[in-house]
């Protein structure tokens, strides 16, 4: 069976898990690097490197790291497939991907629909690849985040929402975004208790409107959202979850050109 290597420089336990039940159902096994401080990198190995490396035992890569454009330094080293699992506030294509897919599952097609960001834009690599592919779709796109947590270079056909109550009134469809504190400089946020008071998604707001609720996770509920919203009924966010599953089942298929046999056609 084929061999994946999960290259992780980053904690995650959703995107290597997925990945890692992926291959599985496709019959391959995973090579888990999930400490990477703890190995050859800290002896001073290059990404191109370890890189390189790692291509002699798998097949494919699926490379987590905190730099921007670290993913594509790495495919470009690679003679093997290189899948980008995030890198640092840049790109999370696979997480756009199953966001996609969720939302088509749930209105079939984005065209015309309103989807709004709320919360840490500035830090948010899931902003970055949804607002593209979301916008390929056709949806209409909506920001809604504390001043100093707004991308500097907000696309102009964005709508700015004045906070989280006013973005539940407007979309069909808003993805939470987590405060990514360890990407953070002091002073960005007064308090917890100031962010929630005006950007926190609010159980009572969600069921005052139709909006569907989505989270890339991890979830810091009493944070950017009530835990009650987590598994209301106008959540989606389990099936996110379930989603990136299938997702990450086809990219691997695309990248190791696994044939996909279509399912004869029954007569009666």
């Amino acid at each position: 069976g084929k061999i994946l290597a999960n290259l992780f420089y980053e904690p995650s336990t959703r995107t290597s898990s997925s990945f890692t039940a992926a291959m599985e159902r496709l019959g391959g096994s995973v090579i888990p690097i999930n400490e990477v401080k703890y190995s050859s990198v800290s002896k001073g190995e290059s990404l191109a490197d370890t890189v390189r490396t790692l291509e002699c035992y798998a097949d494919v890569i699926v490379l987590r790291h905190p730099e921007t454009g670290s993913a594509a330094i790495a495919a470009k080293a690679a003679k093997k497939p290189v899948i980008n699992a995030g890198d640092g506030m840049h790109q999370h294509p696979t997480q756009a991907l199953l966001d996609s897919m969720t939302l088509l599952d749930t209105f079939g097609t984005l065209e015309k629909r309103r989807i709004a960001f709320i919360g840490d834009v500035l830090h948010s690599r899931v902003f970055r690849s949804g607002y593209t592919l979301f916008r390929m779709l056709g949806a209409e796109i909506g920001v809604c985040a504390p001043p100093l947590l707004r991308s500097g270079h907000l696309p102009l056909d964005m709508v700015e929402l004045s906070d989280a109550r006013a973005a539940l009134k407007w979309a069909d469809a808003v993805v939470v975004l987590r405060l990514q504190r360890e990407r953070m400089q002091s002073g960005l946020v007064p308090s917890l208790a100031d962010y929630r008071q005006r950007w926190a998604v609010r159980i009572a707001d969600v069921e005052e409107n139709s909006c569907y609720v989505l989270h890339p996770g991890p979830v810091n509920a009493g944070v950017e959202l009530d835990a009650a919203v987590v598994d209301h009924a106008r959540s989606l966010i389990r099936r996110q979850v379930t989603n990136g599953v299938f997702v990450r089942v086809a990219v691997l298929v695309e990248a190791l050109g696994i044939p996909v046999v279509q399912p004869s056609s029954v007569v009666t």
